[in-house]
């Protein structure tokens, strides 16, 4: 990829979608000895707390073994709320708008599904909806999915705490209260650092300057996301039961060896009961994801050498 192309603006362009408006990042694959003579296409799905932006390391990462595209979810990115169209952002609803999405995008052609936490969510109950859909994937990934609410490492009462929380904070007004106080620019950096789910975030940080660039993109990609989309979608990880559908095909899964969200036995015993085969990819990454300034440097252990070489010996 050319020096002058290391910029996702120049990859992003409007999405218009069953009346919602978006964006959809789409970067053709690096000219190598992997790509040469092939059309692979991939579609990564985000998870919480996204943009495009915040993925472009990890997406140059992927284009070196194909296209890749990236569409905003609904309620995430900035794209328009299910709200705006007089649905709720469930699951269920995110799994039909992906569905779509992949109609509409790939119609005749095949795909690699690569799904980010949230994102594999998605992945699962849209195929579990639309079995038909199996037939177009050329390969599945989770990186660092989940498929119960037992796949976290919450105890009983910090699992009720946090479903209770959620539920108050999908409605209005304390969802235009969160936003409007809580999630004020001067009070996220006063205080977003220092609570207990953000303070792995910024101690790996090791200058100012680094820490102010990542507390920017912080408070963007809170202000990016719509309030009730956000708890109301977490609310449902509280109850989540992806286990009670098969899908006819194996899955790739990347873990975290620091996951601080996930018990990744319990993970993968879940996805067992899921999916008919499970390849387990271990990545040493020092928290659930990446930094949200993440380069493609920092994003490359995301693609373990197992996953790489499957990529490389698909058609």
């Amino acid at each position: 990829m050319p020096d002058n192309a290391h910029n996702p603006a120049n990859y992003i362009v409007p999405l218009s979608i069953n009346g919602l408006e978006g964006r959809i990042l789409h970067v053709p694959a690096q000219q190598n000895k992997h790509t040469k003579d092939k059309k692979r296409e991939i579609l990564f799905v985000y998870g919480h707390h996204s943009t495009l932006e915040r993925w472009w390391g990890l997406i140059e990462v992927m284009s070196e073994y194909g296209d890749v595209t990236m569409p905003d979810m609904p309620g995430f990115g900035g794209m328009d709320s299910f709200y705006k169209i007089d649905k709720k952002p469930t699951i269920d609803n995110m799994a039909d708008y992906m569905a779509t999405f992949i109609k509409w995008r790939y119609r005749r052609k095949k795909v690699v599904i690569v799904g980010m936490s949230f994102g594999f969510v998605v992945a699962t109950r849209m195929l579990q909806k639309y079995p038909e859909l199996t037939g177009k994937v050329d390969l599945l990934v989770s990186i660092v999915g989940f498929a119960h609410y037992h796949d976290f490492l919450f105890s009983p009462t910090r699992l009720a705490m946090y479903r209770l929380g959620t539920a108050i904070l999908s409605h209005n007004p304390a969802a235009w209260l969160f936003r409007h106080i809580l999630l004020a620019a001067p009070v996220l950096k006063l205080a977003y650092s220092h609570t207990s789910n953000a303070k792995h975030k910024f101690e790996h940080t090791k200058t100012r300057e680094e820490f102010d660039q990542q507390m920017a993109t912080e408070i963007t990609l809170w202000h990016n996301n719509d309030v009730r989309s956000q708890w109301h979608t977490a609310n449902e990880f509280m109850h989540l039961d992806n286990t009670r559908v098969r899908v006819d095909l194996p899955v790739w899964h990347i873990s975290s060896e620091n996951d601080h969200f996930f018990n990744h036995t319990v993970v993968e015993q879940h996805l067992r009961v899921i999916y008919s085969d499970f390849h387990d990819a271990p990545v040493d990454m020092p928290n659930h994801a990446p930094s949200v300034i993440a380069d493609a440097e920092m994003a490359a252990p995301l693609i373990p050498e197992s996953l790489r070489k499957a990529l490389r010996e698909l058609p």
